[in-house]
């Protein structure tokens, strides 16, 4: 019987000797996961940070006269509907386009330096409209309406910077191949009436990709 009993106190014992190493390894596994988000919260917002410093440093003296403005997650948005389009066209005006040349080779060569081309995950255009449309009384003609009036202007402006003859752009096409895309909001992100008529450029970094994911 004193063996039986011995036998079972062996097997307990060595039973919590396993479900003390499994704990102790689920706690590491858990530490490490706590350090790895760490670690992508800090790069996310650094990264962020330096980018939106590289970014005033370059434009801060054109944003008035282009009527335009830098955000905190580094969005530029261009908000004169005077200077941008005709009304219900996606046809980019001569004002906007030499702005567009101004801007867009200067953007290109901070994304692609050696300081954040890697950190990129995806550089979008997108086009912005009011929620309304000439005429029209019905929700969803507005709405269709001004979906691809919005995917065509953000089209426009992705040609047209894509096909800039500027050298920068030229060398970095394949570049803009693989992470430049042209987004249609439509009135999705609304704003005061006189700024919903917009491009942004906005950058996707891939540290922030990561963060979503952890969050998910």
């Amino acid at each position: 019987m004193n063996n039986e009993w011995m036998s079972i106190s062996d097997m307990m014992s060595g039973l919590m000797l396993i479900f003390l190493f499994i704990a102790i390894g689920f706690m590491i596994e858990v530490e490490s996961e706590k350090e790895t988000m760490k670690e992508v919260a800090i790069s996310y917002r650094d990264t962020k940070a330096n980018l939106n410093e590289s970014l005033y440093s370059e434009f801060e003296n054109d944003l008035q006269a282009w009527d335009a403005t830098i955000n905190t997650d580094n969005s530029i948005v261009f908000s004169s509907p005077e200077v941008l389009f005709e009304v219900s066209s996606s046809e980019i005006k001569s004002e906007f386009k030499i702005i567009l040349e101004q801007f867009f080779a200067r953007y290109i060569k901070i994304l692609t330096s050696d300081t954040y081309k890697e950190e990129i995950q995806e550089l979008r255009v997108e086009g912005h409209t009011s929620d309304t449309w000439k005429n029209s009384k019905s929700k969803e003609e507005i709405y269709l309406k001004n979906m691809q009036l919005s995917q065509d202007r953000a089209y426009s402006v992705l040609s047209y910077c894509y096909s800039l003859k500027d050298e920068g752009v030229l060398k970095n096409r394949v570049w803009l191949e693989k992470y430049f895309r042209a987004n249609g909001m439509a009135y999705s992100q609304p704003r005061e009436k006189d700024k919903a008529r917009r491009v942004e450029f906005r950058v996707v970094l891939k540290s922030e990709s990561k963060v979503y994911e952890i969050l998910k």
